[in-house]
């Protein structure tokens, strides 16, 4: 005979003897036969015997089919039934003693190689007595009792007729305080309202109605969530006799799928910037009021000047100082904060902070613990709000990121009556550890763009020098959004003959490296502008350094590239070169690119020149107030190469502004070249009181709150020479021509009132008249400059330029221009389309 276990295998609770259960469940009240996949029969239980009177030996190892009385309705028989997993259905069999037999049968195959019978077919049997009325009662009880769900039936008047167990417990009423009333005088809320509403519905249609109810059950502190079903009750014929609702308290579910939307909530709130202060404000913002009533971000005092977090965040011995960074209440103001936001509190060994900090785990306390009324013991301020507003509940929870500790946050209630639970604090710890990143990656950002700025400002030009050409005033703004610092610059450079120079460039990139390259271009541009190189010709050498800085770069990324070839190489795997050829090519991502505008002022001719490589072109607002751009010639910017560049001269007149910009300045994601430069022209045509009042009106109208892109704005206002302040002479050709020059020069500095400059200028004119006689070929020319120096220039039409050199003792000369060097403050010489100017200019004595 097949033992039970063996047919059937089915799971029986942990610790249930296989014996026991048999004697439970009657085994022999229902036929089991135990078929193969040949249909032989391989199991015969004591029911089956019962059923059909035949022996487990009479029939184990027979052909199950020589049982029927009648084919099974199934075209082909049973064999045929081989791809079905279930089949059930009446089959004639005949019994021993001949009768025929129509047996419901249910028949399970179990899949192929599964280490149990292939078919186990199974037959409830018939005729035993039950108790009368047995299974009404059963059906009764199971209702009153029913421990899954709140039941209720109603008539069709909604009259409430009976309840369950758990509609009692519900309600807080029994059945019979119930009986008779409707469900809108049960619950006294919208929720019953909608109910009945619903429950007419169904006796109108027939249809089952589904609604949703947030009801707090009486002597309970917090609300249920009740999945609420409605459906008709009806008789033989059909007819609606009543409805049945059935509520299912779904509180812990509604409560999990609460918590999950509040992380997703958090996960796109929290950290969308890379500012400390706002991250930490979101993560308060988001858990109030959905977790707690008040909420409070304090990051250790420690980290406002060091780069790293401490080693040791908790003092072994003394207090720990936190600065409160954000917080949040349901209550306008955060009445409930002893500290306000930026101040910093200390707390002693013994305090929630603290012993969570020291624990590295969030802690949960009720005001009534003992560890938390002793703290309140010694902090009369803290316990006098916990009073004030009835906080009855706290957590603290340690932000740690990247195995560094960076503070704590605080979660309150008062105003939600119900305790802070482990769930709570399992989802506060979530919490505070995604917004632990996003302050850190904040922190981190905060600190290495306070170092880029520091580079880029090391950079640019702390002071703009004295120069009489132009009057200038300058905005440097960096980037404010996640691109980081930039390498937009600009520059004032005096150049000889009372010009000056005017720069603005722009690197491309962002971070440290274009910080860097920027200092490098700069210094480039100020070692050319002062040899006196032409516009279009100091950018053609600068178009040369950037290029020679892309052929390093390239030289480095092709020996990284060839490095991890090596490495990967060694490994022997093909997928390894493809990896590295990505790499390779990633590099070249680095290529230098720069933009550059130089003019040249001179108040002399008030002649500006102005070049361009791929920057910008510069604005001109004339002295009426009408702004334009200067036309200049489209160019590549500096490091592609190929291309020359050309410069455009203009006349200033005297009080026009020049203003010189980066494209930062124009253009925004939000707004188009074309349209940005309109805004820059209405903004320089409206008057203002000075150019740094000007820049700011600029930078206001057309800039947001935090730029993109960093923005370089360098805005001039034009000076001229009169013509009393410059003379010039034509020198002939002939050494015995320096004494009178030199007469003409005295006469002149007494016509300026520059007598304590005649020794000097004497000296100097007589050096450099007699050099050029002698060493250059004519035409030349002296000319004096009086501006806040006095300038000496001497012109002539040869291209070699003099040199300093040091005189040996004997020799009769080269001692001229070593002494012209020591007489005056600066000298030097600048070729020209006809020749060449050696210079001096003095230092003059305050009137």
């Amino acid at each position: 005979m097949e033992q039970p276990a063996t047919v059937g295998r089915a799971t029986r609770p942990s610790g249930e003897e296989p014996e026991a259960l048999d004697a439970l469940v009657g085994a022999a009240l229902t036929a089991r036969v135990a078929l193969d996949e040949h249909g032989i029969v391989t199991g015969w239980n004591a029911g089956a015997e019962r059923l059909l009177g035949y022996s487990a030996g009479q029939l184990t190892g027979r052909r199950a089919a020589d049982l029927l009385a009648e084919p099974i309705p199934v075209r082909g028989g049973l064999p045929t039934l081989a791809g079905l997993p279930r089949w059930n259905g009446d089959v004639a069999l005949r019994h021993r003693d001949g009768r025929q037999l129509t047996v419901r049968i249910l028949a399970h195959h179990r899949p192929p190689g599964a280490d149990a019978p292939a078919w186990l077919i199974v037959s409830a049997l018939t005729g035993r007595q039950r108790p009368a009325g047995l299974d009404e009662s059963l059906v009764s009880w199971s209702f009153a009792q029913s421990p899954c769900c709140a039941q209720a039936i109603y008539d069709t008047r909604l009259r409430l007729r009976r309840a369950n167990a758990d509609m009692e417990r519900a309600t807080a009423l029994t059945e019979e305080e119930m009986r008779g009333l409707r469900v809108s005088e049960i619950v006294d809320d919208d929720a019953g309202l909608r109910a009945e509403r619903a429950m007419a519905r169904v006796l109108r249609t027939g249809e089952p109605e589904y609604e949703e109810n947030y009801l707090r059950a009486l002597g309970e502190g917090h609300e249920h969530a009740w999945s609420v079903f409605m459906s008709a009750l009806r008789d033989h014929e059909g007819t609606i006799r009543g409805v049945c609702l059935s509520a299912h308290d779904m509180t812990e579910q509604f409560w999990a799928r609460k918590r999950l939307q509040l992380i997703a909530e958090a996960g796109r709130r929290i950290g969308g910037t890379l500012d400390v202060t706002r991250t930490a404000q979101e993560l308060a913002d988001v858990t109030v009021p959905a977790l707690a009533d008040f909420a409070s971000v304090d990051l250790l005092a420690a980290l406002d000047d060091a780069p790293e977090p401490p080693a040791r965040p908790v003092p072994a011995d003394g207090p720990l100082l936190l600065r409160r960074v954000a917080l949040q209440s349901v209550t306008p103001g955060a009445p409930e904060a002893v500290v306000a936001a930026g101040a910093v509190d200390s707390y002693p060994p013994g305090s929630m902070p603290f012993e969570s900090l020291r624990t590295g785990r969030p802690t949960l306390h009720e005001v009534t613990d003992t560890a938390f009324t002793a703290w309140l013991a010694r902090d009369p301020a803290r316990a006098a709000r916990v009073r004030a507003f009835g906080i009855h509940s706290v957590m603290a929870v340690p932000l740690v990121a990247r195995g560094s500790t960076l503070g704590v946050a605080f979660f309150v209630r008062h105003r939600n009556q119900e305790a802070f639970q482990q769930d709570d604090l399992v989802l506060a710890g979530e919490l505070a550890a995604r917004a632990a990143v996003s302050i850190d990656n904040a922190r981190r950002y905060t600190r290495e763009r306070a170092t880029a700025v520091t580079l880029q400002r090391s950079l640019l030009p702390q002071r703009l020098p004295r120069q009489a050409a132009v009057e200038v005033a300058s905005r440097y703004l960096p980037a404010g959004g996640h691109a980081g610092v930039g390498g937009d610059w600009f520059d004032v450079i005096p150049l000889s003959g009372a010009r000056v120079a005017l720069v603005v460039g722009d690197v491309v990139g962002h971070g440290l490296v274009a910080s860097a390259t920027m200092g490098r271009l700069r210094t480039a541009v100020r070692t050319l502008a002062d040899i006196d190189l032409p516009c279009d010709e100091l950018l053609t050498h600068l178009d040369d350094l950037v290029a020679r800085l892309n052929t390093e770069e390239e030289s480095d990324d092709e020996q990284a590239t060839t490095g991890s070839a090596g490495s990967a190489g060694s490994t022997g795997s093909a997928g390894s070169t493809g990896s590295v050829g990505s790499v390779g090519s990633a590099g070249t991502s680095g290529d230098v690119g720069a933009t550059c505008l130089y003019a040249v002022y001179d108040p002399v001719t008030r002649r500006c020149c102005i070049a361009g490589a791929g920057h910008p072109v510069p604005a001109v607002v004339g002295p009426g107030g009408t702004v334009d751009l200067v036309g200049l010639p489209a160019t590549p910017p500096l490091g592609v190469g190929g291309l020359p560049y050309e410069s455009t001269e203009v006349v200033l007149p005297e009080g026009s502004l020049l203003a010189l910009y980066t494209n930062g300045l124009v253009e925004t994601p939000d707004r188009d070249l074309d349209t940005g430069v309109h805004r820059l022209r209405e903004a320089l045509a409206r008057p203002a009181s000075s150019l740094d009042a000007l820049c700011d009106t600029v930078l206001a109208d057309l800039l947001p709150q935090r730029p993109a892109d960093d923005v370089a704005l360098l805005i001039a206002r034009t000076h001229a020479l009169d013509a009393r302040q410059v003379a010039t002479w034509a020198v002939p050709s002939d050494p015995s021509a320096v004494a009178q020059t030199r007469k003409d020069v005295v006469a002149q500095l007494e016509r300026w009132g520059l007598s304590d400059a005649v020794f000097v200028t004497e000296l100097v004119v007589s050096e450099l008249v007699t050099n050029a006689i002698r060493h250059a070929q004519p035409p030349v020319q002296l000319r004096l400059i009086h501006d806040t120096t006095l300038i000496c220039e001497v012109s002539d039409g040869g291209s070699t330029a003099p040199h300093l050199r040091r005189a040996r003792t004997y020799d009769e000369g080269g001692r001229g221009l070593l002494l012209v060097a020591q007489l005056t403050e600066r000298w030097g010489t600048r070729q020209s389309a006809t020749g060449k100017t050696i210079w001096a200019e003095q230092t003059l004595s305050p009137a």
